[in-house]
């Protein structure tokens, strides 16, 4: 399976970096891991809804130009479904019984995704009702992934 993770944003952070390239170092025995970095537009402090929404659609606008027609595409959106570690691991499990080769997952920036991606989205997934900051949801997002994986072959990582 191949699995993109589509995000608004450069990492700074080191310790952020390490944990990305660990996590996505243990995929690698499981699925093909790409991480697709759009640039992000600076949020002026005080910025009117119109402005956000004007930001929204420009990073969505570089995220819509990585989705592909042919995979399933994840969106992370504080409205999105709430799973537990197992039911992600089973809709993984389906992608694959069901001949999905290709999973896109996308992280939106600080304003969050433009509708167009939401719409685009097959399904809308969120870890919390909580606000996580954009770059540790990479961090997350790749750790359920794998302890997914990991579920899936009845291996003890996620116990």
């Amino acid at each position: 399976m191949n699995i993109d993770i589509v995000c608004v944003g450069k990492i700074k952070e080191r310790y952020l970096k390490d944990a990305i390239a660990e996590y996505s170092k243990r995929l690698t025995r499981f699925a093909k891991i790409n991480v697709i970095e759009v640039s992000d537009e600076k949020t002026p402090e005080h910025a009117s809804d119109a402005v956000n929404e004007q930001i929204k659609a420009k990073e969505g606008d570089r995220i819509l130009k990585h989705l592909r027609n042919n995979a399933t595409v994840v969106a992370l959106a504080i409205e999105g479904k709430q799973l537990t570690s197992e039911q992600l691991a089973a809709h993984i499990a389906q992608w694959g019984l069901h001949g999905v080769s290709h999973v896109q997952f996308v992280i939106g920036g600080s304003l969050g995704l433009d509708p167009r991606v939401l719409t685009r989205a097959d399904m809308l997934l969120s870890f919390s009702k909580m606000t996580f900051p954009h770059q540790l949801m990479r961090v997350i997002l790749l750790e359920q992934v794998y302890r997914g994986f990991k579920i899936n072959a009845h291996e003890p990582y996620h116990k």
